[in-house]
Order: structure tokens, then C-alpha cells, then sequence
């Protein structure tokens, strides 16, 4: 082994010797170059390799490579880069090579390796490592799409883009988006070639053995893939998807066409379909000769008649299609419409009608789930239409009773009216609802309770709740009756909440860390009862978290009445707890902090 790495710094000595001829290192540097450069080789001579140091290796290189490059710039020189660069290049090739054939199946290797080659290696080589990648991850269509696109963008070669793109799809005959790449590069190579074309026009040259196909020229290759691709690809969102990439290039018009009339044909019994046609009439452009809206009154006139064209469409799609997504495609453009900002009164207030009797027919016809019965609320509530949130809040929970959502949206319109049955409600919740959903309806009643009744009542609730709610919610739970505590009675409150709540499992860290924190935040902070908190919360997550372990440490020595003589105790009482990757994390989080105090 000692054979082959002399062998090898001795490779080195001819760039290393030029380097220091032409003044770009000093003999010092290039002794440590070469100690550096000898243990780095050992590393990866060694009969258990390690990953990681062919990866130190690697960036020791590329920062090699880096200063020189900012040296060759400081003073100018740019010669005998064959000798130096080069060299390094290959050496760096060499050691992702062995790597990538020891360490196959690790993507993020070869994906360095490609990065290195863009940017020190040529085409060609950057060509090979592609191959010699798919060959092997043959079965991951994004390693496919960026060895196509570099082939078309980088090395400008569509031939071989293109044999890449079918190579692929022999793999993956599936795959949706091989056939939306594939498509879209066609496009592109097709405008690419039109425009070159029409320049070579301009400039009225003979184009001579220049060869411009005009089924590549009108898009008939890209129109292939496309008949090709929705025969073997079913639904509307891919045909949608395709249509989308042909509207980005002004050429395809005739396509774009076609596709958008087979999407009508073909998918007329999906969502999708009716809600992308709905949607193109608000990108309908004026009519040549037609003059574009001057004033915001005309543009917002013309928004308006846009925006009716789209809900015939969608109330055409509702007579044909009536189902719950499709009035969910319907109210979601209302509401999306409803939320774009305009100064327009009148187009404000036909938006607002529009979303609202959307949800009105929707509900008619049991076709509005639940969560665009929250949204309708919510909207109801935020114009003070209170009656009315209130009557659509019943009818759901007429429909969903078992949703706490819909309770608590129920309260929240009664709140908002300030209803004298607001407690006796809450009753009638808990009582229709199963007890393990029953959460976000405790915290809403202790919310209220809060603000509208006396402390005394408020930590009534939250008593009856800790009770009540049980397993990993009770964490929430706990957490907010601490924080209220902490609100209403100070410190000495919240310390006496953490007393009556401390064995009464299970907590969160996040418990713990408020608690110390309300300590902390005290004029005379008292380390006895950090102590307490600490060694409670230790007795918790002590074999999990490491951070708890460096508090408590650093807690000690910075405390006025800290113990700096208690952190050894500490310290071997967690390295016995600690865990694997905790007890790790721990040794360096210790060692960081001890030398940031030599």
C-alpha cells in the first residue's frame, strides 16, 4: 500500500512543481499540499474503505482547484493550465470513479460526480458519466430527464436528447412526466429551429445543406408524443398538463387546438375538464381591432362579463356533472375571485353574490363537503351576516355530527353574537361528540372562558378537561392550562399548576422548557426550583434529549447560586442515559461549550 501512494504523490509532483515555479504557491504550501494530499490517499488505499473520506478527498480537490483559479486571477497568469488543472481534473475523476463503481446504488454520489464534471470536465466526459449513471439507475425517470436536458441545453444535440427521452420510456412506459419533458423538449427544438430559420431568412442567406424538417418545424413530432402519450396515459389532469406546456409556445396554435378539443371529447365526465374551460375564459384576449379597456370602470366592467362567462361554463358543468367535486371546483373559483382585491364596489359585491349562491345551490343539493362548509362561516361571519352563519353552521352539523370542526364553528357564530347559551352549547358538544375528538373543543370553551367569565371558572374548565382528555392530546392540553396559569396568576400560579399536573403523564419538553422559562424570566430566579424542573423533566426525556442535559449544565455555571461542582456529576449521569445518537450529540455540544470558555 505504501508503494502505491508514493506512487501517486510522485504523480503529483510535476503540477506541483509549476505551481511553485510560475509563483502561485510558496515551498511551504506545497510540502503541506503534499502531507495533506499523502493522508487523504492513505485514507482511500485502506482495505475498509469509508465513503466519506473519498468524499473529503474529492473537496480537498475542488478547494485546490478553487485557489488556484482565485491566484491565477490575483495576478493575472492563465498559462499552463493543461499541466495543473487538467491533471487535477483527472485525478478527481479517478476518485469518483472508484467511488461510484464501489457505492452503485448511492444517487446523491453520482449526482456530485455530474455537478464536478459540469463544471471542470468536458462534454464528452460528462456524456459518459451520464451513461455509465443510467446504466445503472436506470429505473429513476428524473436521472433520465436531466441527462436529456443537458444533452438538448448543454451540448445543444436534440438527436440525442431525443434517443435518451425513448430509451427511457422503454423503461418506464408509464411514467407522466417522461412524456411531459419529452413533449415540451420537442417544442422546444421546434422553435428553436423555426427561429433560426426565420433569421437566416431575414438576413436573406442561402441556408445551402442546412436542413429544417417541417414536420419538426409545425410541431408534428411533439404532436407524436402527444397522441402516443394520452393512449397510454388515461385522465384529464395529464391531458390538461400537455395543453398547459403547448400554450407556451406561440407556434403551436393548430396543436393547442387539438388538444383542447380532445380534452372536451374525451374527458367530459371530469372535473378537471370543465374547470380548465371554465377558467380559459378569463384568458380570452379582445378580438383584433377590438380595443383593450381604458378606464378601471371599463376594466372592471370587462372582468366582470369575463368572470359571468366562466360561471355559465361552470354552471353548464354542475347541469352535467353534479357531484361533490365539481361544485367544490365551482365554489373554489368563486372564493378565489372573491379574493382578488379590486377598489370596484359593484364587481365586489357580484363576486360576494356569486360565491354565495354557489354555496346556497351546493347545500340544496347535499353536494358541499365540510370543509367548504367552514369556509362558507367563515365568509358569512367576516360580513356580520351572523343569522345566517348560524342557520348554515346547523344545517352542518345536521350533516356531519360528528365533526368537531363544525361544533366549533357553531361557537364561534354564537360567540361572535354573543349568545347567552354559549356554556350550556359546549355541554350539548361534548355530549353529541365521542371524547377523543374532543380537544379543540375544550381549548375554544377555556378560550371563551377566558375572556368572559371569572379565573376561578376558567381553571374549573381546564380541570374538568385534563380529566377528561386523555394520551398524547392531553399534551396540547396541559401546555395551555401552564400558559393560562402563567397569564392570569404569575409565576407563583403557574409553579402551582406544574405541581398539580407533574406526574400526571404524558408531557412534552415544550411543558418543561415554558416552566423553566417563566422561572427565568422572574427578578429573583430561584435556582432550587430550576433544579426541580430540570431534574423533572430529566426524569422524562433524559434519555432522549441532549439539549435538556447542556441546559442544565450551562444553568449551573452561569446561575448566581449555581453549582459549577455539580456539572461533572451531570455530565456522567447523562453520558449513562444518553442514547446512541444523543449521547453523541451531547459529547460535541460539550466540548464546543468547554472550549468556548477556555
Amino acid at each position: 500500500m505504501a508503494e502505491i501512494i508514493q506512487e501517486r504523490i510522485e504523480d503529483r509532483l510535476p503540477e506541483l512543481e509549476q505551481l511553485e515555479r510560475i509563483g502561485l504557491f510558496s515551498h511551504a504550501e506545497i510540502k503541506a499540499i503534499i502531507k495533506k494530499a499523502s493522508d487523504l490517499e492513505y485514507k482511500i488505499q485502506r482495505r475498509a474503505l469509508c465513503k466519506e473520506d473519498f468524499i473529503n478527498y474529492v473537496q480537498y480537490e475542488i478547494n485546490f482547484l478553487e485557489l488556484i483559479q482565485r491566484r491565477r486571477a490575483r495576478i493575472g497568469y492563465s498559462f499552463k493550465k493543461d499541466e495543473i488543472e487538467n491533471s487535477i481534473v483527472h485525478r478527481v475523476q479517478g476518485i469518483f470513479r472508484r467511488a461510484s463503481a464501489k457505492w452503485k446504488d448511492d444517487v446523491q454520489l453520482w449526482l456530485s460526480y455530474v455537478v464536478f464534471c459540469k463544471k471542470w470536465a468536458t462534454k464528452a466526459q460528462l456524456s459518459k458519466v451520464f451513461s455509465a449513471m443510467l446504466a445503472i439507475h436506470s429505473n429513476k425517470p428524473a436521472l433520465w430527464i436531466m441527462a436529456a436536458k443537458w444533452e438538448m441545453e448543454d451540448r445543444l444535440s436534440s438527436e440525442s436528447a431525443r434517443q435518451l427521452f425513448l430509451r427511457a420510456l422503454r423503461f418506464h412506459p408509464q411514467s407522466a412526466k417522461l412524456y411531459q419533458e419529452y413533449f415540451r423538449m420537442e417544442l422546444m427544438h421546434a422553435e428553436k429551429l423555426g427561429k433560426e430559420k426565420e433569421e437566416f431568412e431575414k438576413a436573406k442567406m442561402d441556408l445551402g445543406n442546412l436542413d429544417y424538417p417541417e414536420e419538426i418545424l409545425t410541431g408534428e413530432l411533439a404532436r407524436i408524443i402527444y397522441k402516443n402519450s394520452i393512449n397510454i396515459i388515461k385522465g384529464a389532469e395529464f391531458h390538461v398538463s400537455l395543453l398547459s406546456i403547448a400554450q407556451l409556445f406561440d407556434f403551436a396554435k393548430n396543436l393547442q387546438k387539438e388538444i383542447y378539443d380532445d380534452l372536451q371529447a374525451l374527458h367530459t365526465d371530469d372535473p378537471l375538464t370543465w374547470d380548465y374551460v371554465a377558467r380559459r375564459e378569463l384568458e380570452i384576449q379582445p378580438q383584433p381591432g377590438e380595443e383593450p379597456p381604458a378606464t378601471k370602470q371599463a376594466r372592471a366592467l370587462e372582468m366582470g362579463r369575463r368572470e359571468e362567462r366562466c360561471c355559465a361554463v361552470y354552471e353548464e358543468a354542475v347541469q352535467t356533472l353534479p357531484t361533490e367535486a365539481m361544485w367544490k371546483c365551482y365554489i373554489s373559483f368563486c372564493l378565489e375571485r372573491f379574493a382578488k382585491k379590486t377598489s370596484n364596489r359593484s364587481l365586489r359585491g357580484q363576486r360576494l353574490e356569486r360565491t354565495m349562491t354557489a354555496f346556497k345551490k351546493a347545500q340544496e343539493l347535499k353536494l358541499l363537503p365540510e370543509f367548504l362548509y367552514k369556509q362558507w362561516i367563515e365568509l358569512l361571519r367576516q360580513h356580520d351576516f351572523l343569522k345566517e352563519a348560524l342557520q348554515v353552521a346547523v344545517a352542518g352539523i345536521e350533516l356531519f355530527r360528528d365533526s368537531v370542526m363544525m361544533w366549533q364553528m357553531k361557537l364561534q357564530v354564537l360567540i361572535d353574537s354573543k349568545s347567552p347559551d354559549i356554556a350550556s352549547l359546549f355541554k350539548e358538544g361534548f355530549a353529541s361528540l365521542k371524547p377523543q375528538v374532543c380537544l379543540p373543543l375544550w381549548i375554544s370553551w377555556a378560550e371563551w372562558c377566558e375572556g368572559a367569565k371569572s379565573q376561578e371558572d376558567t381553571e374549573a374548565i381546564y380541570k374538568k378537561a385534563i380529566l377528561a382528555v386523555t394520551g398524547a392530546d392531553s399534551v396540547t392540553l396541559k401546555e395551555k392550562y401552564l400558559d393560562w396559569a402563567y397569564r392570569s396568576g404569575g409565576n407563583k400560579k403557574a409553579r402551582a399548576v406544574f405541581k398539580s399536573l407533574q406526574e400526571s403523564r404524558p408531557f412534552s419538553v415544550a411543558f418543561f422548557r415554558k416552566v423553566i422559562q417563566f422561572e427565568k424570566e422572574q427578578e429573583s430566579c430561584k435556582m432550587a426550583n430550576l433544579r426541580e424542573y430540570y431534574e423533572r423533566a430529566l426524569r422524562e426525556f433524559g434519555s432522549v434529549d441532549s439539549d435538556l442535559w447542556m441546559d442544565y449544565i450551562k444553568e449551573e455555571l452561569n446561575h448566581p447560586l449555581g453549582r459549577p461542582e455539580n456539572c461533572g456529576q451531570i455530565y456522567w449521569r447523562a453520558m449513562k442515559m444518553l442514547q446512541g445518537e444523543s449521547a453523541e450529540a451531547f459529547v460535541a455540544k460539550h466540548a464546543m461549550h468547554q472550549a468556548g470558555h477556555l
